[in-house]
């Protein structure tokens, strides 16, 4: 089964080198698609200038990576050699950069999540509609090798229906020195850990199964209580009675199994697909993908390449986006997309904080 795989070189001619400018290096994500594309001079990505609301995280930036710091966003944004941006600020800041990105005629790569309220997707949408330039969200999981072969695989037909969808991710930020102090857990920058990484989560069901009508959930603090919502659960429920689970921890040490789906004529199993899942050692002759359909004599294995450190996961999202840089490919989401997405996130608050059922 052919399946894009994001750590193999692609075969590219280069016609013409894409300049990009980073506006905002606070989600570190950014930091493994600049090395990648420095490293891989054959992907035709050149990253020329960065600008920061941390002169001194832009300063660290500017060693690392070879780029010249800019000291105000328009540096960026009205140098005509620059033709794109890869957003990485603060959620807050999303809306603002993405209009201004928009109106500059830049193609614009956005970090997660897409914005923090709806009012600010609206204008992130509108901002992209009225200007046609071409926008992507940087959703790694829709890149990666063992999520598009479980795609692959449900489209074929041979699973039937989906029953159910369970994603666990998880996180442990709470053994990261110092996490509870940064922007990730400060609600004027980011809302909470919640917000900010169960949106991986929700794009992952979103992008198999689409928009669910309604979400219960509950979310609670449960080990330090500086980061709130470090621990949830939100069930989505669809037009026809399929569900889909979310459940998350931002606590945790180790995890195995990520990904269950259930469907009328077999299933599909994901192990080790995040983080924590990735910090212990595998246990000998563990398996990454299997799956098994009625009439088998047993469970398939994936014969894809195991991935074992989530940094590479991350890293790998570099080549598709170098590929949507250079148009080789659509983009990866859409900021209608993206706005879908956080309308699913920010229906988890509600169902938690009133105990009720959430239509959508």
């Amino acid at each position: 089964m052919p399946v894009l795989n994001p750590w193999e070189p692609a075969e590219y001619e280069i016609m013409k080198t894409v300049r990009v400018g980073i506006l905002g290096l606070a989600h570190g994500h950014v930091n493994a698609y600049c090395k990648r594309w420095h490293d891989n001079p054959a992907l035709g990505i050149d990253v020329v200038a960065g600008w920061d609301t941390d002169p001194a995280r832009a300063a660290a930036a500017a060693q690392t990576h070879g780029l010249r710091v800019a000291p105000q966003v328009n540096d960026i944004l009205n140098d005509d050699a620059i033709d794109a941006v890869v957003i990485a600020a603060e959620t807050v800041y999303h809306a603002g950069l993405v209009e201004q990105a928009a109106a500059a005629g830049k193609t614009v790569v956005l970090q997660k999540p897409l914005a923090l309220t709806l009012e600010d997707a609206d204008r992130i949408v509108a901002a992209i509609e009225c200007t046609d330039v071409p926008f992507t969200m940087a959703w790694q999981m829709r890149v990666d090798p063992h999520n598009l072969q479980m795609r692959e695989l449900l489209k074929g037909g041979r699973f039937g229906k989906i029953y159910q969808l369970r994603r666990r991710h998880c996180l442990s930020t709470q053994q990261w020195p110092g996490f509870d102090q940064s922007w990730h857990v400060q609600p004027n920058l980011n809302r909470d850990i919640f917000a900010d990484d169960a949106a991986h989560a929700m794009d992952f069901v979103y992008w198999l199964m689409g928009m669910p009508v309604s979400v219960s959930a509950e979310m609670g603090t449960l080990c330090n209580p500086q980061i709130v919502n470090d621990h949830a659960i939100a069930v989505f429920r669809y037009e026809d009675d399929r569900f889909a689970e979310v459940s998350c921890s931002f606590a945790a040490t180790a995890g195995e199994n990520t990904t269950e789906i259930f469907c009328e004529k077999g299933a599909i199993i994901g192990n080790y697909g995040d983080q924590v899942s990735c910090n212990v050692a595998w246990p000998p002759g563990s398996i990454q993908l299997k799956w098994f359909v009625q009439g088998d004599t047993g469970w398939t294995i994936s014969d894809l390449p195991d991935i074992r450190a989530q940094a590479d996961r991350i890293a790998g999202l570099a080549e598709p986006l170098a590929a949507f840089l250079h148009r080789r490919r659509p983009a990866l989401a859409s900021a209608a997309e993206g706005r879908s997405v956080l309308r699913m996130t920010l229906a988890c608050y509600h169902a938690a904080e009133s105990g009720q059922r959430i239509n959508l």
